[in-house]
């Protein structure tokens, strides 16, 4: 894990219009520059029936019609990190939007190890070549006139991403609202006391900023709800809180991620996600197919 400095302070207020998927519990965001058209995509969703193998495009065109309607340039298509548990629909946008698709530059580890996990042969590129953009940790770039930073905040995966733009930053699946604490930290190249220093990482930004996230699962059936601020989060995380301790964390989190079964569509969504949102390649045929590792994870 990187110490890059946190970025600094900003007054700069960017847009954020949230799409939520209820299939997958998802949040994807459109994030606008104020002061021009550019925007950026995070986390966009394809859909995907497992059942019958079949994918669809009608959450990502809700984002599509969006950029449409307000003459908005994408310039960024941003995965905060390789999801476990949906497709991502950024090849598609990029078809029809445009932008460039970047993702941390530890996504060399996930594909190395799930290139094992999926048999995949030489062919496979296990350089992360398939992005246009790896971020490593403190590295700016910008969305219009908007400063962006991408902080590494990993444990949840080894290439988890926490992108800050103005006075917002998203924070992928290392944070969710105070009262659903934090996410798993088991899967393969999960640490869960690497997870509590990432979380409290972020909340070492500023107490106004404001914090977006990947998941909502409305614990004990309230709302779905995806913003909150680092000053909610400090005061009121169940998990990460100010005054949380590390090695109960760690202790609490381990417990947890024992009983937990694994997403419904980590398979494919690994699969896709490490290429990128591409499918695998055709066969001579033209054929595309998803592989089921037995016993794997």
């Amino acid at each position: 894990m990187h110490s890059a400095p946190l970025p600094p302070v900003s007054d700069a207020h960017p847009d954020v219009t949230a799409f939520f998927d209820p299939a997958t519990n998802t949040i994807s965001y459109v994030v606008r520059d104020p002061a021009s058209s550019a925007c950026a995509i995070i986390d966009p969703v394809l859909d995907f029936d497992p059942a019958a193998g079949r994918i669809g495009y009608a959450s990502a065109q809700r984002i599509v019609d969006h950029v449409r309607a307000q003459g908005l340039q994408v310039e960024w298509l941003i995965e905060t990190h390789v999801h476990a548990d949906h497709l991502s629909a950024a090849p598609w946008l990029q078809q029809q939007l445009g932008g460039k698709i970047g993702i941390g530059e530890k996504i060399v580890e996930v594909q190395r190890t799930f290139g094992k996990v999926f048999n995949e042969g030489t062919e496979f590129q296990r350089d992360g070549s398939q992005f246009d953009r790896l971020f490593a940790d403190g590295e700016r770039y910008t969305i219009g006139t908007l400063e962006a930073f991408a902080l590494h905040t990993p444990g949840h995966t080894p290439a988890c991403m926490t992108h800050v733009v103005g006075d917002a930053a998203f924070v992928g699946d290392t944070l969710f609202m105070p009262d659903g604490g934090t996410a798993r930290a088991d899967f393969p190249g999960g640490d869960a006391r690497t997870l509590y220093r990432s979380a409290r990482r972020i909340l070492a930004l500023p107490p106004q900023t404001r914090l977006f996230m990947c998941h909502d699962y409305g614990p004990g059936g309230r709302e779905i709800r995806w913003e909150t601020t680092v000053a909610e989060e400090r005061h009121a995380n169940i998990h990460v809180a100010d005054g949380s301790d590390e090695d109960g964390f760690v202790a609490m989190r381990r417990a947890r991620d024992a009983t937990l079964g694994m997403p419904r569509l980590i398979l494919p969504s690994l699969q896709v996600n490490m290429r990128a949102g591409h499918l695998p390649p055709p066969d001579g045929d033209g054929r595309q197919f998803l592989k089921l590792p037995i016993n794997a994870l």
